[in-house]
């Protein structure tokens, strides 16, 4: 029998019910030991369960907790996938200036502390047929164009979609895959029902698992670094 230790680990940051529960599904199918972090581990103890996952708290915009997250993993770091983002919306003129800085901290630092560990783990590592591991950032269509009140967001996936070209360009050619995607529209995640009459208006976060799973396996020759995903009845 195979000690988890061994098994490639794949971390998934910012665990929830929707799209990190599919991701680490899916990860757990191919033969991946996950590890699952989130500010609180309780709400995940089922999935945890589920897919045989290593539960560890974590603040991921705080860089001591996102130091004892990356001291705890054992064994090979093959995949990190960072999800969380954080939201300040209203008119510009009435924004509140620290829940604009908690927004930036989630969602642009707390990816900059997340790539930095991920990157120094892969590049101590050994790699596989070249490859030492896949960095993934879960973005959003405000990466790309920003929206009326809702400036904090764009704040930070332009930063966070930013970070990831950099990290991609200078990581690409030492073995390490980094991508961007682009989650443009809404995902069908729990207790969330599209209308009767607008058939799969909503992104299946099991389908977007799939897609994240392509871009860990694809071939280095072919590299993506930026996708994205949409509804067939979203407008560009």
């Amino acid at each position: 029998m195979t000690s988890p230790s061994a098994l490639p680990q794949a971390l998934v940051v910012g665990a929830g019910s929707g799209l990190s529960a599919s991701l680490a599904r899916r990860l757990h199918r191919e033969g991946y030991r996950v590890v699952l972090a989130a500010r609180d581990t309780a709400k995940i103890a089922d999935l945890a369960a589920e897919t045989d996952a290593l539960c560890i708290p974590c603040d991921a915009s705080n860089p001591e907790e996102v130091d004892v997250l990356f001291a705890g993993l054992e064994g090979p770091l093959r995949v990190a996938v960072y999800n969380p983002s954080a939201r300040e919306r209203g008119p510009l003129t009435g924004l509140d200036r620290e829940g604009v800085r908690h927004a930036l901290e989630v969602t642009a630092f707390g990816a900059f502390l997340v790539g930095q560990a991920a990157a120094r783990a892969m590049l101590a590592q050994e790699p596989e047929n070249g490859v030492r591991g896949t960095i993934l950032f879960t973005g959003a269509s405000a990466g790309v164009k920003g929206f009326p009140q809702s400036a904090p967001f764009a704040m930070g996936k332009f930063a966070q979609r930013g970070l990831a070209q950099s990290m991609a360009r200078e990581l690409h050619p030492q073995g390490i895959h980094v991508a961007w995607i682009n989650i443009d529209g809404g995902i069908r995640n729990p207790g969330r029902v599209e209308p009767a009459d607008r058939p799969d208006s909503m992104l299946d976060p099991d389908a977007i698992a799939e897609t994240y799973l392509a871009l860990i396996n694809q071939d280095r020759s072919a590299w993506t670094e930026e996708l994205a995903v949409r509804p067939w009845v979203e407008k560009f």
